[in-house]
């Protein structure tokens, strides 16, 4: 019982993570994510999963297999309670790992039956890993099967478990920042992670082996922060909806909704008329996404005066304004016309795919 005038720390704001943790369902377009058991280890081989794994993570095929195992046992172990000693698989600094196992119903290659029968439906896995409790931080990444890359598949997932990491806990974990490491050759895989917000943070020099090429690579260091990342827009600029029944959506939007409030409030009375129409936009858009009412509120956001688009560009294109990079690429001139076609119904078909290297 505590004594008059002990303060009593609020589990949101504790730099300690949970003992134990419950890997949540998320639904996505194309997929669904579930909690990853060891069972669907020996699937990914089937999948074919570690194909360029040098290109794609900077690893040869055997260690990117042995941390993906080593992923989900520690996952496993986090959901059953048991401590680093207990699992054999655990951290000396206490970090934790969250995987996903990436399942779909798409038929995308229009051969009348669902993708990946075979294992399943499963495609693959996605993971936060490191999950840092003291700087609230975790890093993100995701393995798909040779068969489903370049498909949009990651692109429909990662979203929404940004958004999950990010949300307040207990909805979320309460993320400030979610980072990714890339070897400096996988351009697509980078592009991805900056059209979901993820800004350069810096390089380590030959940190990587390119087996390719026979020669050191560069890793490049993106990431993104709680009160820059928007759930609405990463999905948006990629013609994908918010789905609000999802785990932390409406309090990751609402946080969201006080960030821009806040934003607003710091700009001043410069572009009243225009940044006062955005900021308004932008809040009701969001009020109408925690409502449910994801087509209100993209009605709202298309609905916005042609002032605040204007101003909008401009602030994307100096990059200075709200601090994103130029090549942020859900400002808004991609907003209006972003989520008008479902893009990802056939992107891939056909494609060869022996050098692909987005996951």
């Amino acid at each position: 019982m505590s004594q008059a005038g002990e303060i009593i720390p609020n589990i949101a704001d504790s730099r300690e993570l949970p003992a134990s943790i419950v890997v949540p369902g998320i639904r996505g377009e194309m997929v669904t994510l579930r909690p990853a058991t060891l069972e669907d280890l020996p699937r990914m081989d089937e999948l074919d999963a570690y194909y360029n794994a040098s290109g794609i993570t900077g690893k040869d095929a055997a260690a990117e297999r042995a941390v993906v195992h080593a992923w989900v046992h520690r996952s496993v172990a986090w959901e059953q309670g048991q401590t680093p000693a207990q699992s054999g698989v655990g951290d000396p600094e206490a970090r934790r790992t969250m995987a996903w196992a990436v399942l779909t119903n798409a038929d995308h290659d229009g051969d009348g039956e669902r993708d990946a029968q075979t294992t399943g439906n499963m495609i693959g896995m996605v993971f936060l890993i490191d999950i840092d409790g003291w700087g609230k931080s975790a890093r993100i990444q995701v393995v798909l099967g040779h068969d489903y890359r370049g498909r949009g598949y990651s692109r429909d997932a990662m979203p929404r478990v940004l958004t999950y990491g990010f949300a307040p806990h207990p909805a979320g974990l309460g993320l400030h920042r979610i980072w990714v490491a890339v070897p400096e050759k996988n351009t697509r895989s980078r592009s991805v992670y900056r059209s979901l917000g993820f800004v350069p943070e810096g390089t380590s020099r030959d940190a990587l082996w390119d087996d390719q090429n026979n020669k050191y690579m560069d890793q490049i260091v993106m990431g993104t922060l709680a009160d820059e990342y928007d759930p609405v827009a990463s999905l948006d600029a990629f013609g994908l909806h918010l789905i609000t029944d999802n785990p932390g959506v409406k309090e990751a939007l609402a946080a969201r909704e006080h960030s821009l409030a806040i934003q607003q409030g710091a700009l001043g009375s410069d572009s009243a008329d225009g940044r006062a129409d955005g900021g308004a936009s932008a809040a009701s858009e969001l009020a109408a996404a925690i409502r449910g009412d994801a087509d209100r509120a993209r009605d709202g956001r298309d609905a916005r005066s042609e002032s605040a688009k204007r101003d909008d560009e401009a602030r994307f294109a100096d990059g200075n304004a709200d601090g994103r990079p130029q090549s942020w690429a859900y400002g808004s001139d991609n907003h209006s016309k972003s989520s008008k076609q479902a893009w990802w119904r056939t992107l891939g078909r056909g494609r060869k795919r022996d050098n692909e290297e987005e996951q």
